[in-house]
Formats: structure tokens, sequence, C-alpha cells
């Protein structure tokens, strides 16, 4: 079972604190949000991670490079940031299996059960992707219809391909499972938003699943307040590490 960890972006939003060191190695309880996301993966039973990089990659690289974590760790570079669609293309020539892999962004802390996500991909055959989802306040949200990605709402507007007209609008984790005919489906090209290729598929008649994970503690560390909540919180967040 392989994994995608996104760990290019600028974190922009963190503003003083990835000045000097990219968003992927702050570390909460003195353990970097790379390594705790690679943990969770290793744990789950992934074998082999790709990791993307763009912003201070030299940085991650040196990290990967001294650490042991007991699976081979490859790294996808990007010379322009390509956003998360974009990342995963860039990543395509990793991918060696047949199975389906973890796609997982950097800047969460979660506690969603990883091994639970697969089995339910699994189990909803014909699915391309599953998305671990929660009902939480967010900017952009998803709308399902019975289970299965059928349009968006951000910043006010909304736009669904629902067939009934009944949706539930839940909020993305950064957490998936995708199954790999995604990399034959990409048109896009360049720079573009993974949400965005999965809206598109799922208009065209692609399966694309919520896993709802309301029972999971999940957090974004994305800005300073929330990263200064997180390491107050660290004993919790790395408990199941050990």
């Amino acid at each position: 079972m392989q994994a995608l960890i996104f760990s290019a972006g600028f974190g922009k939003r963190l503003g003083p604190l990835t000045e000097k060191t990219p968003k992927p190695l702050l570390a909460i309880g003195g353990v970097p949000l790379l390594e705790i996301a690679i943990r969770r993966l290793i744990k789950a039973q992934v074998s082999s991670i790709i990791v993307n990089t763009h912003y201070k990659a030299d940085q991650i690289k040196d990290f990967i490079s001294q650490k042991s974590f007991g699976v081979p760790i490859q790294i996808s570079h990007e010379e322009e940031i390509l956003e998360t669609g974009g990342g995963l293309k860039n990543a395509a020539r990793f991918f060696n299996e047949s199975a389906p892999f973890f796609i997982y962004n950097a800047d969460v802390l979660s506690r969603v059960d990883l091994k639970r996500l697969y089995q339910f991909h699994l189990d909803s055959k014909g699915a391309l992707a599953s998305l671990s989802v929660r009902r939480r306040l967010s900017s952009r949200l998803l709308l399902f219809e019975e289970g299965r990605l059928c349009g968006y709402q951000k910043e006010g507007k909304s736009r669904s391909f629902s067939k009934s007209g009944e949706f539930t609008a839940l909020a993305f984790d950064g957490i998936h499972v995708v199954s790999p005919e995604i990399f034959s489906k990409i048109k896009e090209v360049g720079k573009f938003s993974i949400i965005d290729l999965y809206l598109h598929l799922a208009e065209e008649g692609e399966n694309i699943q919520a896993f709802l994970a309301d029972s999971f503690a999940w957090r974004d560390v994305g800005t300073c307040e929330d990263f200064l909540k997180a390491g107050r919180e660290a004993p919790f967040w790395l408990e199941e590490l050990s």
C-alpha cells in the first residue's frame, strides 16, 4: 500500500513561523507535522510513501534522509508549485501498485481510523476516491447525495448536480483514499486543485464517496492560532504514535 503526503505549500497563513521552516517541519510536542503523518500512515500498514515538495524542499529532503522510518520514502519535487491536483499528477510515476493509495495533507492533525477509511473504500465497489469528511464550519463545503459527491458550496456560492436536489454539506479533512485508475482520467495540466478534479469527474459520473469521520478528532493547523492550540493539545495528538 502506498501513500502521497502533500508537503509543498508555502504556509503563508502561518506568517513568521514558516519564514525559515517549511510548514511540514513545524513541530507539535517536539514532533514535526510531517513525521506525525508518516508515522500514522505506517501504523495503517502503508509500505511506501511519496512526499511532494516545493517550498524549502531541501529542508524536507534532509529531514527524511536523516530519519529512519522503516519504509522507503521518495520525493516528488515541483519546480513550480502545482497545487494538490497537479501535485498528484506530477507524482504519478512513483505509483507502481494496482491497489488504492492514501493521500494525506501534512498540515492536519487527525485521529481518523485510516484502516477503516481504507476498508470503506474497498467496500465501496466502483468508487474512484473516498474522502474523509465531517460536519463542521468551513468556507468550502462538498455536497453529497446518498454519500456520493454531487457539488460544492464556496463563499456563499453553490453548485449541485444532484439528481434529487437533496444533499448533505460536509467539510473535507484533507485525507482520502484513491484508486489508481484516477491517473488515466486526469485531463487537466499544470496547476489545479484535486477537489476541482473530483468535482469534474463526479459530474461526469465517477463515484466519489464520503467517509463520515465526525466521531474522530481532527484539527487543521494552517493558521498560527490553530497551530498554538495544537501545541497545547500535543499529548493527545501524539499518544497514538507510541
